[in-house]
């Protein structure tokens, strides 16, 4: 059920105007209390009234209208017709994540390698979106593969990160058609309405094969599928070249990805540690997992507004032996 509960609002807050009505009934019966006490006081002996009447109610005798008001402002709040607003979880929402591959993924300034610790972080990942999510595997280097169709069965997604491995070149724009590809076949995708989705891209930013982020980009938002990016490494990565004794830089290009999530109406992230990327998957499962529904407090309104209504009319038969 709910996630996290949110404030009451009312759905007809002029309603609520008729809180003056109990505003005033309140006021009404504190003046002509008032009045009753100064008739009193001025019109007995109150010596004579101590000696022989019984001890006087006191709070008792102003109790009941207390709850009486509180009564009828519950059934006010009723009529204005409440509303508590509370995260719950999408039916048939999917979430592609979209990993980079390519041979650059290998430098260690994100210990201990940057593939290893996209590894860690997506399987965290999982562990945070609600069951009923559909999520899909896309891995990418130098061409893009659906590695596991969107799917409830987190322990697919997870063996198949497990298996990943780094090949030559990276290929952004078809990793993010790829992906789009992926989301039309969730479960559900052939319905009427869209399928609510989001693509999480992580890589350096670089493409350096396949079609061009732009007309990627253009697709996803085509099809009003954000995509979420995360800039994967530091400036200062490097890796060694097989084969080779040689260094190369592999430095991260945040911008690129910016890019790309600023024209598909997603969010860019940059994360250079695992913790740090556990911060940003936990974000976008929140954001991508959950909608904010109505949740309707009428019911719950009137019934404890008649609770408090039966406690103020038993309280007045007892006490007094008349209804309020």
């Amino acid at each position: 059920m709910s996630a996290s509960t949110l404030a009451v609002t009312f759905q007809l807050p002029i309603r609520l105007w008729l809180l003056v009505g109990v505003v005033a009934l309140g006021l009404v019966y504190l003046v002509t209390a008032s009045r009753r006490r100064t008739y009193a006081v001025r019109f007995t002996n109150l010596a004579l009234l101590d000696s022989v009447a019984p001890k006087r109610p006191g709070w008792r005798r102003h109790l009941p209208a207390a709850l009486l008001l509180v009564a009828l402002a519950g059934m006010v709040g009723a009529y204005a017709k409440p509303a508590r607003l509370h995260r719950v979880p999408r039916e048939r929402a999917t979430i592609i994540v979209a990993i980079d591959t390519s041979l650059s993924m290998e430098a260690t300034d994100v210990a201990p390698t940057r593939l290893a610790a996209a590894k860690t972080a997506a399987k965290g990942f999982l562990d945070i979106l609600p069951p009923r999510l559909n999520v899909g595997l896309v891995t990418f280097n130098g061409v893009a593969q659906i590695r596991v169709p969107p799917t409830r069965d987190r322990e697919q997604v997870r063996a198949a990160i497990d298996q990943l491995r780094l090949g030559e070149r990276t290929a952004i724009g078809e990793a993010i058609y790829a992906s789009l590809d992926a989301i039309h076949s969730a479960p559900g995708a052939k319905g009427s309405d869209p399928v609510p989705a989001r693509i999480v891209l992580m890589s350096d930013g670089e493409t350096t094969s396949g079609r061009p982020d732009a007309q990627a980009a253009a697709a996803a938002k085509k099809a009003k599928v954000p995509v979420s990016t995360i800039s994967f490494g530091t400036k200062d990565g490097t890796i060694n070249i097989p084969g080779q004794d040689q260094t190369v830089s592999v430095a991260v290009n945040p911008e690129a990805l910016a890019k790309i999530a600023n024209d598909t109406n997603g969010t860019a992230f940059t994360a250079a540690t695992v913790d740090e990327l556990k911060k940003v998957y936990q974000d976008i499962g929140s954001s991508v997992g959950y909608t904010t529904e109505p949740e309707d407090l009428t019911g719950w309104f009137i019934g404890s507004s008649l609770v408090v209504l039966f406690v103020a009319a038993g309280l007045s038969q007892l006490w007094f032996s008349r209804l309020p």
